[in-house]
C-alpha cells in the first residue's frame, strides 16, 4: 500500500520495511564511517612500514602500485570483514527497497504514465532507442541497473536515501550541488543542463534556484528520467527531461549557459568520458561553465593508497566497473585538451569528491 511520503521522500509499503531499512541505513554507516577510517589508518599505517622496510616496491614520485597496496592492505585482519559488511549491505539495501515498493508497483507505473499525459512536451524518448551496453551494468549493485527496471526510478531513489546514510533524505545535497553550481561571468543565465540527472534531484533544485531559466535533465536511463519526470509534475516544477546518450544528446551547439554533473563520469568508460566532455563543449556556449563534482582522479597521484583500495574494491564488488580507468585519468589534462580552461570548484560538503569548474573560452 502507498504509506505516504515524509517530505519529498516516499515511505516503504509497510511498516516492518521501513524499519529494516532504517537497520540497513545504520549498518551502511558503521561500515562507511567506522569501518572504512579504521580500516585506512591501519593500511597506510602498515603500507608506510612496509615501503620503509623496502618490502614494497615504490619509485620516488610515482603512485605505489595497485596490487602493492591490495597485497598490504590484505594481510590487515579487518579487510574481509569490511569487505563482506559493504557487499552484504548494498544487497540487502537494494533487496528490501525494490522487494517494499513492488508491492505498489501498478499505482506507481500509472502515476508516471499520467504525468506523462498532462505534460508531454517536458518528457523526450525514443520507445525504440536501445541503451548500449556499456550503461547497462547494475552500478551499485542495483538489480537491473538504471536503464532495464521499469520502477529502477522509485528503487534508485529509496535506495539512494540508504546509500547516503540518511543524509539526503529532503535532496539536502542535491540543492547544495545545484546552489555551488557556478554561474557565467556574464551572469547570463537562461538555459541549463543537469547531465546525468538519474530521478532529477539536482534537475529541480536547479529550477528553485533559477526559476526564470530553461532546466533541462538528460540521462540515458528511462525508468530514472520518467520517474524524475513525474516528481517535477507532481511537484509543479516545470523543468524538461530527456533520454539520450551524454555523448550523443541531440542538443543544439551552444544551446546551454550552465552545464552540471555529479558523479558521472567514473560510471563511463574513459574513452566515452572524452565523447562526453567533447559533446558538453559543443553545446555549452562561448562564456559558459561546466560545474563538475567526481571522484577524484589520479593525474597527479594524490589520491591515497587507501582510496585507491576502496575503490578498486568498490569496482570489482559494487559493480563500478569503470571508477579505475577515471580515478588513474588525467582528468583535468583531458577537460583542458578539449578547450576548457579549468579550476577549483567551490568545497563540498563531502570533501571525497574534486569540485571543478570548467569554462568554454568566450
Amino acid at each position: 500500500m502507498d504509506r505516504g511520503t515524509i517530505g519529498v521522500l516516499p515511505r516503504p509499503t509497510k511498516l516492518a520495511d521501513e524499519s529494516y531499512l532504517e537497520f540497513v541505513t545504520s549498518f551502511r554507516k558503521m561500515a562507511i564511517q567506522q569501518g572504512f577510517p579504521t580500516l585506512a589508518a591501519k593500511g597506510e599505517e602498515v603500507l608506510a612500514a612496509a615501503v620503509e622496510a623496502g618490502e614494497v616496491e615504490a619509485v620516488e614520485g610515482e603512485p605505489i602500485p595497485l596490487d602493492e597496496i591490495k597485497r598490504v592492505f590484505s594481510k590487515i585482519p579487518l579487510t574481509p570483514t569490511w569487505q563482506r559488511f559493504v557487499r552484504s549491505q548494498q544487497e540487502m539495501m537494494w533487496r528490501g527497497t525494490r522487494e517494499s515498493f513492488m508491492r505498489d508497483a501498478d499505482s506507481v507505473m500509472a502515476r508516471m504514465a499520467a504525468a506523462e499525459e498532462a505534460h508531454p512536451e517536458r518528457i523526450s524518448y525514443d520507445k525504440e532507442f536501445v541503451p548500449p551496453v556499456y550503461t547497462r551494468c547494475e552500478i551499485h549493485c542495483q538489480p537491473g541497473g538504471y536503464t532495464d527496471d521499469p520502477l529502477g526510478g522509485l528503487v534508485y531513489h529509496y535506495g539512494t536515501k540508504i546509500f547516503y546514510e540518511g543524509l539526503n533524505d529532503q535532496d539536502e545535497l542535491h540543492i547544495e550541488l545545484a546552489a555551488k553550481a557556478t554561474k557565467p561571468e556574464s551572469g547570463k543565465v537562461e538555459r541549463i543542463l543537469d547531465v546525468g540527472c538519474s530521478i532529477g534531484q539536482g534537475t529541480t533544485a536547479l529550477k528553485d534556484i533559477y526559476p526564470d531559466a530553461e532546466i533541462h535533465g538528460l540521462d540515458v536511463g528511462l525508468p530514472l528520467i520518467r520517474y524524475a519526470h513525474m516528481r517535477a509534475v507532481e511537484a509543479d516544477k516545470d523543468v524538461f527531461f530527456k533520454q539520450a546518450l551524454a555523448e550523443d544528446s541531440g542538443y543544439e551547439d551552444g544551446q546551454f549557459d550552465m552545464v552540471v554533473a555529479y558523479i558521472l563520469f567514473h560510471e563511463v568508460p574513459v574513452k566515452k568520458m572524452k565523447e562526453i566532455i567533447a559533446e558538453l563543449y559543443r553545446i555549452l556556449r562561448p562564456g559558459g561553465t561546466f560545474s563538475i563534482y567526481e571522484f577524484p582522479s589520479n593525474d597527479k597521484g594524490q589520491v591515497p593508497a587507501s582510496a585507491r583500495f576502496m575503490i578498486d574494491y568498490d569496482s570489482k564488488n559494487n559493480c563500478e566497473p569503470y571508477s579505475p580507468g577515471f580515478i588513474a585519468s588525467d582528468f583535468k589534462g583531458i577537460l583542458e585538451e578539449t578547450g576548457f580552461t579549468v579550476e577549483q570548484g567551490p568545497g563540498l560538503t563531502n570533501d571525497f569528491l574534486q569540485s571543478l569548474v570548467a569554462t568554454k573560452p568566450a
